[in-house]
């Protein structure tokens, strides 16, 4: 992959798929991989997640393998870090990898909670095999901080365990990563979190997990299961002037032709939306 321009800022989806992989001849055109996106902000790389969509992003970015990249995550099931182990930058001896991260209320470090909880219960490679440049920021969820001139504001979502949203402003665009959240009751209204970080942003990447008919289906409802449905999607993304709606977090069950479907249904009520699919790449 050529290198990013200083005056590039685009969005590259490496993995679209919620809870667990799927490979597969029904998911061949969106991908089965689990979330992982890349944020290409002035010749900077930035990864969000590393679900098993990372491994791919990992061969790519050893051909042409910045000093320095950056990792953020939303939280830590396992769809989300499935492809952490498999990310090569990480055991080069050499390249530093920052990740940033909230952690639990126990009061451990970041580093602690993600090298002793989160990778080594679930990790085939000895963690003495790791970077000693690797680097962790712990997050205070609802802060907002720099990474140079790159400006990151985060917010709490409604998700179990919790999980975090990040809205990355650059150059004066902004995209809003918003996944794992569940919308609240109509009658609670939307959720002032999501609301505040999508407002007036280029692109809002939604857990868009469930149909409405999935998620309120009498006989299997995914009611407080912590994913939300496009057509919320499509209300955040109205009421919150956002430019662009990106579908993410496509159910496991939802096979191509379900999601080419899905791509009329979306747009006959938000014309500039677009359904995540692995190696789409989107200029902001």
């Amino acid at each position: 992959m050529q290198s990013a321009t200083s005056s590039e800022f685009a969005v590259k989806f490496w993995g679209v798929r919620g809870s667990i992989p799927t490979p597969g001849p029904t998911t061949v055109r969106y991908g089965g991989n689990t979330s992982c996106i890349e944020m290409i902000v002035g010749g900077r790389r930035l990864i969000f997640d590393a679900g098993t969509g990372l491994q791919q992003l990992s061969h790519d970015l050893m051909q042409d393998l910045p000093e320095e990249s950056y990792m953020f995550f939303t939280h830590y099931h396992w769809d989300h870090i499935q492809g952490f182990p498999f990310f090569e930058p990480a055991f080069l001896p050499d390249h530093k990898l920052t990740i940033y991260g909230s952690t639990p209320e126990n009061g451990d470090s970041l580093r602690k909670h993600f090298l002793e909880r989160v990778l080594h219960p679930n990790a085939p490679i000895p963690l003495s095999n790791l970077s000693k440049k690797l680097d962790f920021v712990h997050i205070k969820c609802g802060s907002t901080f720099q990474l140079d001139d790159i400006t990151i504001q985060t917010g709490p979502l409604n998700h179990p365990n919790t999980a975090m949203g990040y809205r990355v402003t650059w150059n004066g665009k902004s995209v809003f990563y918003c996944t794992d959240t569940e919308h609240l009751p109509a009658e609670e209204g939307m959720d002032e979190n999501v609301l505040k970080l999508a407002q007036d942003a280029d692109m809002l990447i939604y857990d868009a997990m469930y149909t409405d008919a999935e998620y309120h289906d009498p006989k299997s409802p995914k009611i407080g299961w912590g994913h939300s449905t496009w057509q919320e999607g499509v209300k955040v993304a109205k009421a919150a002037n956002v430019k662009t709606l990106v579908v993410f977090h496509h159910e496991p069950a939802h096979s191509d032709d379900f999601l080419d479907k899905l791509t009329s249904e979306v747009r006959s009520l938000h014309e500039s939306s677009v359904l995540a699919r692995e190696g789409l790449k989107v200029a902001v």
